[in-house]
């Protein structure tokens, strides 16, 4: 039987490479960011990202630890629909390509979703957009802090609160001195690295595993696991879907790379990668079922797919799990940073402003903001309570919640603001009285179709009759919107 009873790696080793990618990081960041000479360069790019570097930074931001760590995760505990479960995440990819040509087209100089939806819904639904995203963003955030402090002690045995802290650092100085540059720049070498490296850990693991023996085990010790009948692994398998619709649709992680994105890529970029995405969680999620087959003892579920690559693959294998899921972690920071930070910037500060901040005050206010966020993520993360699956997914159903107050938003101009609000709220507490009585795995579920009844009954009993050309301040008609 094998046991994961110690760190495949020495502390020292693992201290070495968290140095190396640290500084590594650190200095394409200072280079890439070499090109933010304004706010518009440091908060969106210059608007002018092609399609490699879109395609990239979609994959990249998308392979975040969670699909490295909590599709494993997903596999162990629901079995086989688990792993597909996670995997729906990238029809949000497929669902928001031609969105982000939308957006695109109707906020050429937009910033944030806050912003689209203040000027789509005024202050109505703004105020529970804006609490629902900034909670959001730092739940994404605190997940990420603390499974690279997850991985550092798993793999090479650095204290927790040490690792956890280092790669909050790295990430904050990184995004800071480069802003969106240096976010996406980094992005483009952290995917092909990831993707390199998931192939070889596929290869090498595969090679080690008989798929025939693993299937025996499954069926006479956890028969649950391989049951197209299992109710919880049925329910998570809708629930993550509308979670990844919800968190791509809101987050303005998504919408701040389709402000910079060149005109008409966004559709190109985010389809293309949702395709590269699609097999990946599926991948890691066969690490997790390989577990309970090969007797590895796993005292975090979150941690057993690192877990069990490390220990089939020894130190080679401990070595390149550590690379990929940094890259992983460093690639969905550094974004949560950047596009929270525009969002605190034009949202939150400037409207107390009441005035139009200058360029280099809007620059300086976002490093301030950079700053405070990842020193809040850290702040909660160090704790260490709970696993990233319930730690992520009770924003599950306020983002969920949000879905079609979004859709309806960009393309039926009778969505009014009072379905709207009513459909972000009352989602959100239904959601959250599920998560609380029922599970993680059904929240979300219910979260967006309490908001999809609540929003078709707020327009049929309330309906608006808006213009898009507000959203751009342009002459002329905007296609693309339902009567």
């Amino acid at each position: 039987m094998l046991v994961a009873s110690a760190p495949v790696l020495s502390a020292r080793a693992g201290y070495v490479m968290l140095s190396l990618f640290s500084v590594l990081w650190i200095a394409l960041g200072i280079w890439w960011g070499r090109r933010a000479k304004s706010y518009d360069g440091f908060a969106v790019a210059g608007r002018n990202v092609g399609l490699a570097l879109g395609t990239a930074t979609a994959v990249a931001t998308w392979i975040t630890s969670n699909t490295t760590m909590l599709a494993p995760q997903f596999a162990l505990q629901l079995g086989l629909w688990g792993a597909l479960a996670y995997a729906t995440a990238s029809f949000g990819l497929f669902a928001f390509a031609p969105m982000s040509g939308r957006i695109r087209q109707l906020m050429p100089k937009g910033y944030t979703a806050v912003e689209f939806v203040r000027r789509r819904y005024g202050t109505l639904g703004t105020v529970p957009f804006l609490i629902i995203s900034m909670f959001y963003a730092i739940t994404w955030l605190i997940s990420m802090s603390m499974a690279g402090g997850k991985l550092l002690n798993i793999l090479s045995g650095i204290p927790y609160p040490v690792g956890m802290s280092v790669v909050v650092v790295v990430c904050v100085l990184y995004t800071l001195f480069g802003g969106m540059y240096a976010v996406i720049g980094t992005d483009f070498i952290q995917s092909l690295i990831i993707l390199v490296g998931l192939v070889v850990v596929a290869i090498a693991v595969l090679t080690r595993i008989d798929i025939t023996d693993v299937h025996q085990k499954l069926s006479a010790d956890r028969p649950m696991l391989l049951s197209v009948f299992f109710p919880a692994a049925l329910m998570s398998l809708f629930n993550n879907m509308l979670f990844g619709f919800g968190e791509i649709f809101h987050s303005n992680v998504w919408w701040s790379r389709a402000f910079a994105m060149r005109e008409g890529v966004g559709p190109k970029a985010y389809a293309l990668g949702g395709l590269i995405w699609l097999p990946v969680p599926i991948v890691a999620g066969f690490l997790g079922l390989a577990a309970p087959a090969l007797g590895i003892g796993v005292s975090q579920p979150d941690t057993v797919g690192p877990m069990v690559a490390a220990t089939l693959l020894g130190w080679g294998g401990a070595l390149l799990v550590f690379v990929v899921v940094f890259c992983s972690l460093a690639s969905s920071i550094d974004s949560l940073l950047a596009a929270t930070s525009d969002l605190m910037v034009n949202d939150m500060i400037e409207p107390l402003l009441q005035r139009e901040p200058s360029d280099i005050e809007k620059r300086r206010t976002s490093a301030i903001c950079i700053v405070v966020l990842g020193f809040l993520a850290w702040a909660v993360a160090l704790p260490n309570r709970g696993t990233l699956a319930t730690v992520l997914f009770f924003a599950g159903p306020m983002v969920g919640s949000c879905i079609w107050p979004i859709v309806g938003g960009l393309y039926w101009r009778r969505a009014s603001p009072i379905a709207a609000m009513l459909a972000m709220v009352l989602g959100s507490l239904f959601g959250l009285i599920a998560y609380f009585t029922i599970g993680w795995f059904v929240s979300s579920l219910v979260g967006a179709a309490v908001s999809a009844v609540v929003f078709a009954m707020g327009v049929y009993l309330s309906p608006d009759d808006f213009d898009f050309r507000t959203l751009a301040g342009t002459d002329g008609r905007v296609t693309g919107e339902i009567d």
